[in-house]
């Protein structure tokens, strides 16, 4: 039986890039859904402000999403970015931690409780040659880094993305590997809500697993997305990150 739990009063912000959007799990209306919507109606019908961006990158947050948010006054923002400046040729730590840094400290100072994520073991999803893996964990590694400095400094929750129960499983990606299925922005949903419980939020509902409510674009609209859009998108990427891994490379030898 669906129980219908009367608005909070609350106010839910997403902020971030393409996982934030929702891509990899079709909404039945169009477009994506996401562990937005998910998180929004565990929290009593929060209302939410979904900022976020596909392709987005923390310097992108810090100049478009973070003042939009401000505007909406949320009660709780969840922030999920850096992957795509992970993949990038002008990757710059100093700056990343600079940018976030304020982005988180704007949003608590307004009091918002923060939750972000820092990003799991992506060659256990998406098999990659040994060159670019390490070069991609070494990006991901200071990355995490700093969300865990920025997470102690203003003491909000950084989630922990490869410690999720079932992140690993194959059924938990989309066809590209790259974003969560519908099994994944659940999981998502349920680790921030989680987070927020020991934070002192009040969660009246439990995000429920069972895949429902979504759309299933089928097997060929899912290779046909993986083949015009995943594959260029990773090859674009690719660019920037090979001469990066082959430095690495040549450093080591």
């Amino acid at each position: 039986m669906l129980v219908h739990v009367a608005p909070t009063g609350l106010v839910l912000a997403v902020l971030g890039d393409s996982v934030g959007v929702g891509i990899g799990d079709p909404a039945l209306g169009g477009g994506w859904r996401g562990f937005g919507p998910l998180l929004a109606e565990a929290l009593g019908g929060a209302r939410l402000t979904n900022l976020a961006v596909s392709g987005s990158r923390v310097g992108g947050v810090l100049e478009t999403q973070l003042p939009a948010a401000l505007a909406a006054r949320p009660d709780v923002t969840v922030i999920v970015v850096g992957m795509n400046d992970t993949m990038r040729s002008d990757f710059d730590p100093t700056r990343l931690h600079a940018d976030l840094d304020h982005v988180v400290g704007a949003l608590v100072a307004v009091g918002s409780t923060v939750i972000t994520a820092k990003y799991h073991d992506h060659h256990r999803v998406f098999r990659l040659p040994g060159p670019i893996r390490r070069a991609l964990a070494s990006r991901i590694g200071a990355l995490n880094g700093i969300l865990d400095l920025i997470g102690e400094k203003h003491g909000i929750g950084v989630l922990d993305l490869g410690a999720v129960p079932g992140i690993y499983d194959t059924r938990a990606w989309a066809v590209d590997r790259l974003h969560p299925s519908e099994l994944g922005h659940r999981l998502l949903a349920r680790a921030i809500a989680e987070q927020l419980v020991a934070r002192g939020r009040t969660v009246h509902k439990e995000v429920s697993l069972q895949c429902a409510g979504g759309r299933n674009p089928g097997r060929l609209a899912r290779w046909g997305w993986l083949v015009f859009k995943g594959l260029p998108w990773l090859v674009r990427r690719g660019r920037d990150l090979v001469p990066y891994a082959i430095s690495t490379f040549v450093r080591r030898a």
